[in-house]
This record gives C-alpha cells, sequence and structure tokens, in this order.
C-alpha cells in the first residue's frame, strides 16, 4: 500500500440519527473514512475533519451551507482502492475485501464510517455489490467501527445542491472541498470520498 492506496452494528439513515453517532464520538477532529462498495474495486478514503465547535454553518431554504473559519476545516489523508481480480472466485475476492478491509481499518484507525447505499442497476451487478457489502459491514462490526450510510440521491446533495448532479460535478466538488488540483483516481475512491464528505456536513446538524 501506498497513500494511493491499492490494496455498531446500527443502520443510520435520518439526520437525527446520524448526529447521534457523531455526539457520542464526541472529538474535536474526527477521522471518516467513506467506502464505496463493489466486488471488482472497493474505493475508500479518509478525511480528517474539524468537530462543529470549531467551525459555524449557515441553513439557506434547508440546505447545509459551511463556513470555514480555519484554513483546513477538513483535509485529505488517504484515498484509493481494494482491487480483486475478475477472473479470482468470489469467495476468494470477498475474502481479499475481507482481509485488506480489516488491515486498512487497523492503519487508519476511523472514528466513523460512512457507506453509500446499495443502488440497483443490472440485477447480476445488484448481487456482487450486496455480497461484497456483507463483507464490508462484517469487517466495521469486527473492528466495532460505527457506520453510516447514504443513497446517491443524498451525496449529490450534499456534495452540489441538487440530487441529480452528474457524477463530474461530484468530483468536481470532492478536489474543490479538498482543497485538491486533481480529481482523485480511480472514480471509485473519488466516489468514497465523497460519501466521507457527506458525513462530515450530516455531522453539523
Amino acid at each position: 500500500m501506498t497513500n494511493e492506496k491499492t490494496v455498531v452494528k446500527k443502520t443510520l439513515t435520518d439526520s437525527e440519527a446520524i448526529s447521534q453517532v457523531f455526539l457520542t464520538i464526541g472529538l474535536m477532529k474526527k477521522r471518516i473514512l467513506g467506502l464505496d462498495p463493489g466486488i471488482a474495486i472497493v474505493g475508500f478514503g479518509t478525511i480528517v475533519c474539524q468537530s462543529a465547535d470549531n467551525w459555524a454553518i449557515a441553513v439557506r431554504n434547508r440546505q447545509i451551507r459551511p463556513w470555514h473559519p480555519s484554513p483546513e476545516p477538513v483535509r485529505l489523508l488517504e484515498f484509493g482502492a481494494i482491487e480483486t481480480p475478475a477472473a479470482t472466485p468470489d469467495g476468494e475476492r470477498l475474502a481479499t475485501i475481507y482481509e485488506d478491509l480489516r488491515t486498512l481499518l487497523k492503519e487508519s484507525r476511523p472514528d466513523l464510517v460512512a457507506i453509500e447505499k446499495l443502488f440497483f442497476y443490472r440485477m447480476n451487478n445488484t448481487i456482487a455489490v450486496a455480497q461484497a457489502r456483507g463483507v464490508l459491514l462484517l469487517a466495521l462490526a469486527m473492528e466495532k467501527i460505527p457506520y453510516v450510510e447514504f443513497t446517491p440521491a443524498q451525496v449529490k446533495q450534499a456534495l452540489t445542491g441538487h440530487g441529480n448532479a452528474k457524477k463530474s460535478e461530484v468530483q468536481a466538488a470532492v478536489a474543490r472541498e479538498l482543497n485538491l488540483a486533481v480529481i482523485p483516481q480511480p472514480d471509485d475512491a473519488a466516489d468514497a470520498l465523497a460519501v466521507a464528505l457527506t458525513a462530515w456536513f450530516h455531522s453539523q446538524f
């Protein structure tokens, strides 16, 4: 693994429940690991963010608009992807995801994990993603790390202000929020960072 790595049990869906998780954590700074589930690629990205006590928010039309009083209210720690070869049997691919994720969790030590909710594409792809997602949740349970989930529309809303945003708009927002000159690659890592940022935004309610 490099800086761009290749390598609880409670599902929360509404803002109030998500806020309760952050109150339980109760830290001035938090590490949030975002995960984009998949059988071929699991995108991940970790951010370090300040708590609500260190920055202010304004609410306009029920949209969260962060105001940044300090130079780095949020910063990128690392990002990358866990990849499994297509020719490998599914059981071995899931085992690789499980083992690599547990290693990542021990190294990055996140306070919270944010996962993109399962979205139904083609049926065969949905089943594979669901299997990978189950492995991710198992790893989180074994490490006793709390998690929250967001739909693709919630992520788009949080990053761009509207739930029908294009993928390119979300990725551009990720780069902007993290003060990056380029969009993180692969796309799965950028998607994971978008989910992590969504969790950070929701923690400010």
